[in-house]
């Protein structure tokens, strides 16, 4: 028997969930009602629904009698509620899916009401039941045809009471080059925009091919599909299934207890940086960690805890996970949640987390006496204060029991005397501590406020680096030593880098007084000579790997009058706007100083939100303590360090540059000062933990020859100096079977991510052909755009993808542009017959020929070329008649695909630009062409505007966003082609 998708992952899927073995068609002894008995198999015949129907409304009309009293006693008001739902289902065209998905939330929650009771009084409208789960009628089926603009077919759909809240797609397991992303992949970009009413009542999607299972909810960009872990593997449930990990995956995630405290307690509707509405579902370690809050407080025996998330995994959204949930728990009374920070900027991180999430009952208090006063009024909300606050807090100004207090960055905020004047103050309180830094036994304080003993290990929760970076929460950090040679009194060098490098992490006061005390270190550092050598060095750098991936970078400095001397320097290599200077200014500095260089707060916001723009001019934030934690930029991914920096404070600064962005598979710092080993000592305790996140370059370099190897060695047989479609035919050959591809596939993305890490370190010179050679064969074999198991070639790194179009284009790759078509180079060769040019003037004849095999007149053309070869084989004419007659067919060749030009008039704009790059293309250009035409097309219809060609303004805008949509393909510096792509647009638009 063989294994397909159908047998082997989703028939296995229906196993896990009903205990239906679609295989056999037998049910299965074992009916453990924590795996089994919730959901039950109906095969999509059984389903009583047309196929243009979202909704099974039998089903939901006898769940509507079931669960609303005033409903039982009229059962005609059923349709009265499916009539709103389905008025919701269609507004999806209208009002987008993350709308529609958000109302419908509303009705799915129970929120909703309608003038059902006595006189026409509101009452609250149940479409589940969230107490009694028994009460709920959960239905699995599979290929579930559904038919809206067009008909899709997803492999599992899960019902509660009759609307489809789960769909899930299944992969072949078998096949290297597919993985669950494929299945990802057509949810999210075909399932969701074909058939988007199917997804209005959704709450969250699924994907498998068998061995890795991922999630996430509506619109959710594949970047951040997450995996869902078991808290604890070894559990007896674990042990009893005996099945492989997705499956115990499986029944955890998709069990019904879950679903439903997803939807009801950890499905939020936020508003993006862009003003954009989005849906946010949990990853296990947010939903784990809330919810170990929440059972800890309604247990009431242990007041406290210790959550250890790595830093960027996702803590301030845990927050409000816990606190939604804790003020809901009707157990608790409508507690009083507060949420405790201890700088300005994380306030600020924090208070927009909730505000944009839309929480009721939130207080954000401004001053020491209005937190006071909300305490001793008994407020019972959610209330986000700053530790300082409680400075001169009267004991027992509480002592309500049902108070919980969550601490950001506990590890800072319980030091001296403030921890112990909130306890005083809150005596019963609920206390829990939260830090993306480890903290050390060494760390008394810490441990003595939130760990609890009878947690192992002094943490209720831990969520690691490594697992951070194993589920994707956050991206691995490359750390770039780049000591700057400066000739200088190496004795005193030393003494000066040795106290610098012991100090604690710093102030912007202190880094002042500690210059003034150590002088010569701050001449080392400052000193003009160093700071142009570094300034030179980050342009450079930023030039050639952060700017053309579309992404910024922080520059952290040994002190603010650094920042002013980086700045100036910076302005040399970039436009004024491409730069600022955040910092703050204090009472002593020259007048002059604080009005060029002081910002305030909401000047700060609004370059943090310049900052966050991809579109803005902003590339640079320099800082020296400002924006060094709580600071939140994803399209930040390199920070050039030259600053010391240590423990926790050195751990939040580099982590800046780890959070998730589309196209960013990694976070760089370069070290200009020689932060590294203070990196590892800060976390020494783990070291292990610190080689997963922070990869040193070298140990990247060390492993990049093995990996050429690997990747060469698909191709032992073949002549690699072998140029043309010769060469490109015999490697082809050497992968020829899928198992091959696959296994080239495999290796040759590994190549390409050293690759891009490592790019532009010389180390690279000497493999340059190679890969080149590999990247052209990887480009020819990939499969075509529309091709299942695509994700596993596509996903190279923005480098690799930047190497293989700079080095494809013509003229560059095949050496013909000294043999362009033109009236020059046919007189020159016309004057000068050599053999030798005539042999590939008439190879490039061959090619025109081809390229226009379906015209008549390229077709007379080339019979002619044939009969004019056998003539010159036979020995029936001269070389010099043989080159006359060659030049004759040129002419007529070129003056034919000049008529063909004047055609592309009748053609649409895309066409025409498509037309351009098929000119361009050669039989080994990758299948990047309709993307590049593409892309071109949208930018320019955005930016452009009627009669722009008619001003300068409209001309610079329309050139600007052709060279960056050229940029992207690395095309930009082909002034040729950047004039005729031009010229098209400029007619065409």
């Amino acid at each position: 028997m063989s294994f397909n998708e159908l047998n082997s992952v989703e028939n296995y899927i229906i196993k896990q969930l009903t205990g239906i073995n679609l295989n056999t068609q037998e049910i299965a002894e074992d009916n453990d009602p924590y795996t089994t008995s919730s959901w039950h198999y109906k095969s999509p015949q059984e389903l009583q629904r047309s196929v243009n129907e979202v909704l099974i409304e039998s089903d939901l009309k006898v769940a509507l009698i079931r669960l609303n009293p005033e409903i039982t006693a009229n059962p005609d008001l059923a349709d009265e509620v499916i009539y709103k739902l389905r008025a919701i289902l269609i507004s999806v065209h209208q009002v987008g899916l993350v709308r529609a998905n958000e109302e419908f939330f509303k009705w799915l929650q129970g929120d909703k009401t309608m003038p059902f009771g006595e006189n026409n009084r509101h009452v609250p409208v149940r479409l589940i039941d969230f107490e009694e789960l028994k009460n709920n009628d959960f239905i699995a089926t599979t290929q579930f045809r559904i038919h809206h603009r067009e008909t899709k077919i997803p492999d599992v759909v899960l019902f509660i009471n009759g609307i489809p809240v789960i769909i899930g797609e299944a992969k072949t397991p078998i096949r290297s080059a597919i993985s669950w992303l494929d299945g990802a992949h057509e949810v999210h970009d075909i399932y969701e925009n074909a058939v988007s009413q199917l997804f209005v009542p959704n709450i969250l999607s699924f994907a498998t091919e068998g061995k890795e299972l991922y999630y996430g909810a509506i619109r959710t960009p594949l970047d951040y599909w997450a995996p869902w872990r078991l808290e604890n593997d070894e559990d007896a449930i674990a042990k009893r299934l005996g099945l492989g990990e997705v499956g115990k995956e499986l029944s955890d995630l998709l069990h019904p207890k879950r679903v439903l405290d997803i939807l009801q307690n950890f499905s939020l509707f936020t508003t993006n940086k862009k003003k954009q509405r989005i849906k946010i579902i949990p990853r296990f370690q947010q939903y784990e960690g809330a919810n170990k809050i929440v059972d800890r407080v309604k247990e009431g025996k242990i007041k406290k805890g210790l959550l250890w998330h790595f830093q960027g995994s996702g803590k301030s959204l845990l927050m409000v996970f816990a606190a939604q949930k804790l003020r809901r728990e009707k157990e608790l009374k409508s507690p009083t949640v507060i949420v405790l920070v201890d700088r300005t900027d994380l306030d600020t991180q924090i208070t927009g987390t909730f505000n944009a999430a839309d929480i009721s009952n939130v207080e954000t208090t401004d001053n020491i006496k209005q937190l006071q006063t909300l305490l001793e009024n008994d407020t019972r909300k959610i209330i986000i204060s700053m530790i300082f606050k409680f400075r001169d807090a009267k004991p027992n100004m509480n002592t309500r029991e049902n108070i919980i207090v969550l601490v950001d960055e506990a590890h800072r905020t319980q030091e001296g005397d403030l921890g112990r004047q909130m306890r005083a103050a809150l005596p019963n309180a609920f206390l829990f501590g939260l830090t993306g830094t480890p903290v050390n036994k060494a760390d008394k304080n810490t441990f003595w406020a939130f760990g609890a003993e009878e947690d192992e290990g002094g943490y209720m929760s831990r969520y690691t680096f490594h697992d951070s970076i194993r589920d994707n929460a956050t991206l691995p950090l490359h750390f770039e030593p780049r000591l700057v040679d400066v000739h200088v009194d190496k004795e005193t060098l030393d003494k000066a880098f040795a106290e610098f490098k012991e100090s604690t992490a710093l102030t912007d006061e202190e880094a002042d007084a500690l210059n003034k005390k150590s002088a010569k270190m701050a001449a080392f550092l400052k000193s003009p000579e160093r700071v142009a050598k570094i300034a030179k060095d980050i342009a450079t750098h930023f030039k050639e790997k952060v700017a053309p991936h579309g992404f910024k970078a922080m520059i952290v400095t040994p002190d603010r009058y650094a920042c002013v001397q980086y700045k100036e320097e910076l302005d040399k290599y970039f436009p004024v706007e491409a730069s600022r200077v955040v910092i703050s200014t204090s009472s002593n500095d020259p007048l002059e100083f604080k009005q060029k260089w002081g910002i305030d707060k909401s000047q700060q916001e609004k370059i943090v939100d310049e900052f966050n723009d991809a579109l803005s001019d902003l590339q640079f934030i320099i800082v020296t303590a400002k924006l060094l934690t709580g600071f939140d930029a994803p399209i930040l991914q390199t920070m050039y360090l030259d600053k010391s920096i240590k423990d926790h404070t050195l751990l939040q600064a580099i982590c800046r540059t780890n959070r998730l962005y589309p196209e960013k598979s990694f976070g760089r710092v370069v070290d200009y000062f020689g932060v590294f080993d203070d990196a590892a000592k800060a976390l020494q305790f783990d070291e292990e933990s610190i080689q997963t996140v922070i990869s040193n370059l070298s140990e990247l370099r060390d492993k990049l020859p093995q990996a050429m190897r690997d990747t060469l060695s698909h191709f032992e047989s073949v002549d690699r100096t072998i140029q043309g479609f010769e060469g490109l035919e015999a490697a082809q050959n050497a992968i020829g079977n899928n198992d091959k591809k696959d296994a080239f596939a495999k290796d040759y993305k590994f190549l390409s991510k050293l690759w891009e890490s490592l790019s532009p370190d010389t180390i690279l010179n000497i493999y340059q052909e190679d890969y080149k050679w590999l990247s052209q064969v990887f480009e020819s074999v990939k499969p075509a755009a529309d091709n299942i198991g695509k994700l596993l070639w596509f996903s190279l790194g923005a480098e690799t993808t930047k190497l293989i179009h700079e080095n494809v284009h013509v003229g560059e790759v095949h050496h013909l542009d000294e043999f362009i078509l033109d009236a020059d180079v046919i007189e020159d060769i016309f004057n000068n017959p050599d053999p030798k040019n005539a042999k590939k003037l008439e190879k490039l004849l061959i090619k025109r020929f081809k390229k226009n095999a379906g015209n008549p007149k390229f077709k007379s053309l080339s019979e002619r070329l044939e009969e004019l070869r056998d003539q010159a084989e036979q020995g029936l004419i001269t070389s010099i008649e043989f080159v006359k007659e060659l030049c004759k067919l040129a002419k007529e060749t070129v003056e034919a695909e000049k008529e063909l030009e004047e055609l592309l008039i009748e053609k649409t704009p895309k066409a025409a630009l498509t037309e351009l790059f098929l000119e361009l293309k050669t039989d080994k250009t990758p299948a990047v062409v309709e993307r590049i035409v593409e892309d071109i097309d949208a930018i320019v219809r955005v930016v452009r505007f009627p009669g722009w060609q008619k001003t300068s303004s409209g001309e610079r805008e329309v050139q600007k966003s052709l060279r960056k949509a050229l940029l992207k393909y690395k095309l930009h510096k082909d002034q040729t082609l950047f004039e005729r792509a031009y010229a098209y647009i400029k007619e065409y638009y």
